[in-house]
């Protein structure tokens, strides 16, 4: 892998459940790591979903293989880029071969 591509800062946040102090539990989302990743297949594509127009973003990100970054999986991660929010679709450890691991990711609705 070429380090020169890697000319994105990204932050993998983890969803964990926290208690307040009169015991009521919520969903948070934490920081769990940040790191530099290369973007490729950025394209916005539009469906149409019960009468309204839809645009779909599907992104893939790839980062240099580390165990924080190989302990992310589809559920319970996202990924925070340019301020926006993505959701993991499939994480792909290209080979096993422990130099880079692949997201492929979808912009989040909000």
């Amino acid at each position: 892998m070429e380090i020169a591509l890697l000319n994105v800062k990204v932050t993998f946040q983890k969803n964990s459940v926290v208690s307040d102090s009169i015991g009521n539990r919520k969903n948070v989302w934490e920081d769990y790591y940040t790191c530099h990743a290369t973007v490729s297949g950025e394209s916005g594509q539009e469906r149409v979903a019960a009468g309204l127009t839809v645009a779909e973003a599907d992104i893939a990100f790839t980062v240099r293989f580390c165990k924080r970054a190989a302990e992310v999986t589809a559920d319970g991660f996202r990924i925070l880029f340019q301020g926006e929010v993505y959701n993991i679709v499939a994480v792909d450890h290209m080979n096993y071969k422990k130099k880079a691991l692949k997201f492929r990711c979808e912009k989040a609705r909000r």
